[in-house]
């Protein structure tokens, strides 16, 4: 079942991963983490895959986590390890990943996107880390990567805050690319990284490493304390009633 959620499609250098879960705006469940991460491992180690580029099917990237999946799975912590095990594999992959993103990019659907190389958007793309409004906490080396990014008060606004943002916001802060018109994202964002499968790949390796390197210790770490937070929130009465408002369809009661 995870083979059909998440496609990958082969393209000379290129690997092409797909979100295939449209009826849920590719909501991440546990499979689809799985799966991701065993197609990285086996793009990190086949010197075939040069590039690997990233996009979500039916008009969305993703809405993050699964909620009805993350209510089911408390109370099991090797669970909550698993977006870390993603998370971990994304960061350290060592070749150029390139994302496209149209429609809704929630939670870990915009934080995985400070670990790939070239972010392109769409005009309709949405981009939101609503942690709080959840009960939970950043994750995603957000609490690290964005106050680096964009200071601590734009930081502040975005994980705290936690209000969707348009895709030409996210364009000015830095935080993505550019921004196309949804007809030319998926063929500007394969011509880019048909692009990267053309450079010299060790020279381009290299280079990401050396771009990453200052970050990667205080990240490691960062990565590991965030999904421990994140984790002991899930079990929170803020996140239960968060949970359970989404699930009622109903404002939440804190």
């Amino acid at each position: 079942m995870s083979q059909d959620l998440v496609l990958q499609q082969r393209d000379g250098y290129l690997l092409h991963l797909t979100l295939n879960r449209p009826d849920k705006k590719n909501a991440l469940t546990f499979e689809m983490y799985l799966a991701l991460i065993e197609a990285m491992k086996q793009a990190e180690q086949d010197d075939g895959v040069r590039v690997l580029l990233l996009s979500g099917a039916g008009g969305s990237f993703t809405s993050g986590n699964d909620i009805a999946a993350f209510v089911a799975a408390m109370g099991q912590p090797e669970k909550a390890r698993i977006p870390l095990s993603f998370l971990q594999t994304l960061a350290g992959f060592s070749k150029p990943i390139v994302a496209a993103v149209d429609g809704v990019a929630v939670g870990i659907g915009s934080s995985l996107l400070l670990h790939c190389d070239l972010v392109l958007a769409s005009e309709e793309a949405i981009f939101q880390l609503p942690f709080t409004k959840l009960g939970l906490v950043p994750e995603g080396g957000t609490s690290l990567l964005l106050p680096q990014q964009l200071g601590h008060r734009l930081a502040f606004e975005l994980l705290v805050e936690g209000d969707a943002i348009p895709a030409h916001r996210a364009a000015q802060l830095g935080l993505i690319n550019t921004v196309l018109p949804q007809s030319q994202l998926l063929d500007s964002a394969l011509r880019r990284a048909h692009a990267l499968t053309r450079l010299a790949p060790e020279a381009v390796r290299q280079s990401k490493q050396m771009l990453k390197a200052a970050n990667k210790p205080a990240l490691d770490a960062v990565l590991v304390s965030e999904v421990e937070a994140f984790a002991a929130r899930l079990s929170s009465p803020e996140a239960r009633e968060a949970f359970q408002a989404f699930m009622e369809k109903r404002a939440p009661n804190f």
